[in-house]
This record gives structure tokens, C-alpha cells and sequence, in this order.
């Protein structure tokens, strides 16, 4: 410090001098200003360096952070890499990155379903009322964490979210109610017969409903309602149904023009008349089965988007204005036991998507003039795919316009909700453990939202910043 304070001075001196321009001064302090400033152990331009607030690094490699039922998130994820299940290093910074925090897994892997496990309800699951037995039970992404979000006393078909924010939840029973945000329930509407999907129309916020008039295996009829001054109003009826007590309207989505659009299931298995006397012969395709009809807001316009769908559960859009359709395989083939995929479609207008056209021993096979398309993803036969949402949401970026497809059948290999990247045609399981999941949605708090037919539970998959 006494260097430093000569240098000072001597800086000064040489200021004085420079301006009086005395040429002796100047050059003697000169060499005195350059041989101080050689000598000082303490140089103006260096500072001491800051201690790290983490410990120091002494592996090279980072730690791979371990999928768990509840892992640990940090405060605010990182940056996220290309390995989803290795943790983000700390560095030494003013504000340091804690080691725990996890990146939110962009790339595809799958999730392990847990072994089944009795409890004093069941001998594979948990109790309904047993939410830290589900939230042991359901496997997510590291990172992720899965919460028993509320429980309605019926069994879910469709949930969707409203403009009020609430959680809208079709029950079988015709029943649909409402859940808030501390998830208390409530009845909104009655006296729909089995409605299978509910969706809201952006442009007038009314909610509309897909339901039977008819709930028979052969004729049965089906319907599309309005929710208008407290009871459902229908705007289009004759839409045929119900075969094997599944296949009729179902999914409801609209566009961002107000029109909506409902997948229609297929009358029978593979376009075959069901009942004698001809009974497994070749039946004539009505104009409104087996496809995605679009319609008016008033339902004085109905007409067919797309054909071929044995049976449409869910349809959704993404924020491209590309429209997708889950769609259930046929049954096996009685003579070869062969079993055909479940199905996920970008639906294409005016095209043919399979329908009766297929082919095993009791098929009509392909006519030379109609050129089917093939789906995006193929998934296990039987698995019932159901539900499906395209995520808009801003909170997971890395999965912006992805796919989360949800297999309801109650079995091994199905039970879950998968998560595909249309762009590269990826999937994944991305949520497992449930028992018979139906219908997922996205909240406008980002979240997935996952109703469980056979539960009534209403589960919620996060990512905590």
C-alpha cells in the first residue's frame, strides 16, 4: 500500500511538470513512475479472487442423477442438456447452480412400470382414497412429479378445461362436474346418457358434449349437445352407434374458427353385417361412421372431414393446425389369432385412414382405388388408445406441440400415457402406474391433467421450477 500511495503521488508531480514542460523533470520522473509500478507487489488491475459458495468439482464426470418416485427438483430448472437423466454440474458463480437440480428431459426414454401391489382394496392397486399410495405408485421423467389431484365420484370418460379456468370432468353416469384449483368438486349438468367427450368452443365459451340416444350394439344412436341456459340442447342427432358399447361420437375439438369436429366410430369390427341372415358379410359404409365430421357451432352444418377410423376415442390440434386422432386396431384374426395395432393419426381432409379396409382372413380387403395413409405411431394391440392433447403450453418448452397419448385397457403394457414428437416421430412412455387412464389434458398452469376411469382419480403431473 505505501507503493501504491508514492505512485500516487509521483503521478501527480509528473502532471505538474507536464504542464510547466520542463523536459528534465519530466523524463526523471518518468523512469521513477516506471520503476514503482515494476516493483509493486499489489498491481492496480488485479483483484482478489472470490471464494466459491459450492464445493469444488474433483470428478470430471457428472454424478447421473437416479430416477425415483419423488426426486428432487431444484428451484429453477437449468438449461437442459442433451443426457436427461445426468445432473446439471455447479459451477462457481454469484449465483451458483444447486448439484440437485435436474434438466427437463427433451429426449425420449422410457419409464418403468412398477409391480403391482395388493392392498386392502384390490391385489393390484391402491386404494381410491389412497393418495400417497397412487403418488408412490405413478413413475414420471426425473424431474416430473405426479400428485393425486382430486377424485369424482364416477367414472371419467373426457376432462377438458373451461374458460372459468375449472376442471370439467364427463362422468358415465351422464354426469359432468366441475373441479377447482383446491380440487373440490361439483355437479355442473345432468341428463347426458354415457357422454364420452366435452370440449369447449373458443369462440362463444359454451360447452359442448358427445353422448348416445340409443346405447344398443346394433342401431344405436348418438349425438352432439350444447350446453345453453342450464340443460344440453342437441344440434345433431342419427350419428350412429354403439358397437361393443365403445364405438359411436366421442372426442369433440374445435378449431380456431369455432367449427367443431367428432370422431364417429365404425358400426362393426371391419365393415361386417353383424346379424343374420347375412351375418359376416360385406355392409354398405354409411356417410357419417367410421370418420371426423366438422360442424357449425349451430350444428346446421355437419360434414365429413376425413374417413377410415374404426373408432376416433379423442382427437386434438396442435398449434400448426395439424389435426390428430387416436384410433382402436380391429380384433384378432379368428383363423391366424393375429392382432393388429392401436393407432395415432395426423388426420388428413378428405383422406381414407384404414376403415374397413384391411386385411386377414375374414377382411373385404383393399380396393385398387382407395390408397390408405398410414398412422404416425403404431401402438400394443388392445391397448384401447383413448385420450390424446397436442401441449401449447410455454412452461415446457422442450415439448411444445408433442403428443401425450394416454392406453386405458387394463393390462400389462398399457396403463399408461405416452408422450411422441411428431417432428421425428419418437414416443416414449412418459407416465405409468395408473390402473385404466382415459382422457388427458393440459392445464393453464402448464400441467397434465390425467383422469383414471377406473378410479375417479384426476391425477396431475408437474414440473416444479
Amino acid at each position: 500500500m505505501v507503493q501504491r500511495e508514492i505512485y500516487d503521488v509521483l503521478a501527480q508531480l509528473l502532471w505538474k511538470k507536464l504542464i510547466m514542460r520542463s523536459g528534465k523533470y519530466f523524463i526523471y520522473l518518468c523512469l521513477m513512475a516506471l520503476f514503482f509500478a515494476s516493483c509493486s507487489s499489489d498491481p492496480l488491475t488485479q483483484e482478489e479472487p472470490k471464494t466459491a459458495s459450492v464445493q469444488a468439482i474433483t470428478d470430471k464426470t457428472a454424478e447421473p442423477v437416479v430416477a425415483t418416485s419423488e426426486p428432487k427438483v431444484a428451484s429453477k430448472p437449468p438449461t437442459p442438456t442433451q443426457l436427461p437423466t445426468v445432473a446439471v454440474q455447479p459451477t462457481a458463480t454469484d449465483i451458483p447452480v444447486s448439484p440437485t437440480a435436474t434438466a427437463m428431459p427433451a429426449l425420449h426414454f422410457d419409464v418403468d412400470q412398477l409391480p403391482y401391489k395388493a392392498s386392502d382394496c384390490s391385489d393390484k392397486y391402491p386404494c381410491n382414497d389412497d393418495a400417497d399410495g397412487w403418488e408412490n405408485r405413478l413413475q414420471v421423467p426425473p424431474g416430473f412429479e405426479a400428485s393425486y389431484f382430486a377424485r369424482v365420484d364416477d367414472f371419467p370418460t373426457s376432462i377438458t378445461f373451461g374458460p372459468d379456468g375449472l376442471l370439467y370432468v364427463a362422468g358415465w353416469s351422464g354426469t359432468v362436474y366441475t373441479v377447482d384449483d383446491r380440487a373440490k368438486v361439483k355437479e355442473y349438468a345432468t341428463g347426458l346418457l354415457v357422454p364420452t367427450g366435452i370440449a369447449f368452443n373458443p369462440i362463444n365459451n359454451k360447452l359442448y358434449a358427445s353422448s348416445r340416444v340409443t346405447d344398443t350394439n346394433v342401431g344405436g344412436e348418438g349425438q352432439v349437445s350444447v350446453f345453453e341456459e342450464g340443460e344440453f340442447r342437441t344440434i345433431i342427432d342419427g350419428l350412429p352407434c354403439c358397437y361393443i358399447g365403445m364405438h359411436g361420437p366421442n372426442g369433440i375439438a374445435f378449431d380456431v374458427e369455432g367449427f367443431g369436429f367428432v370422431g364417429v366410430g365404425g358400426r362393426a369390427d371391419h365393415g361386417e353385417i353383424l346379424v343374420e341372415p347375412n351375418q359376416g358379410e360385406q355392409d354398405f359404409l354409411q356417410s357419417n361412421e367410421a370418420a371426423i365430421l366438422r360442424f357449425s357451432p349451430d350444428g346446421q352444418i355437419v360434414e365429413v372431414y376425413a374417413r377410415g377410423f374404426r373408432n376416433p376415442y379423442d382427437i386434438a390440434w396442435d398449434s400448426q393446425g395439424n389435426l390428430y386422432a387416436t384410433d382402436n386396431g380391429r380384433d384378432p384374426d379368428p383363423l391366424t389369432g393375429e392382432s393388429p395395432p392401436d393407432e395415432v393419426h395426423l388426420v388428413i381432409p378428405g383422406g381414407e385412414h384404414g376403415y374397413p379396409y384391411y386385411e386377414c382372413s375374414t377382411c373385404f380387403g383393399i380396393p385398387e382405388d382407395v390408397d390408405v395413409i398410414p398412422p404416425i405411431l403404431e401402438l400394443v394391440p388392445h391397448g384401447a388408445v383413448t385420450g390424446i392433447t397436442a401441449y401449447q403450453n410455454e412452461r415446457w418448452p422442450e415439448y411444445h406441440d408433442d403428443l401425450f397419448i394416454v392406453l386405458w385397457s387394463a393390462f400389462e403394457g398399457a396403463q399408461k400415457v405416452i408422450r411422441m414428437s411428431p417432428d421425428s416421430g419418437e414416443s416414449s412412455d412418459f407416465a405409468t402406474g395408473f390402473a385404466q387412464p382415459i382422457d388427458v389434458t393440459e392445464g393453464p398452469d402448464g400441467s397434465l391433467y390425467v383422469a383414471d376411469y377406473a378410479t375417479g382419480i384426476i391425477f396431475k403431473i408437474t414440473f416444479p421450477e
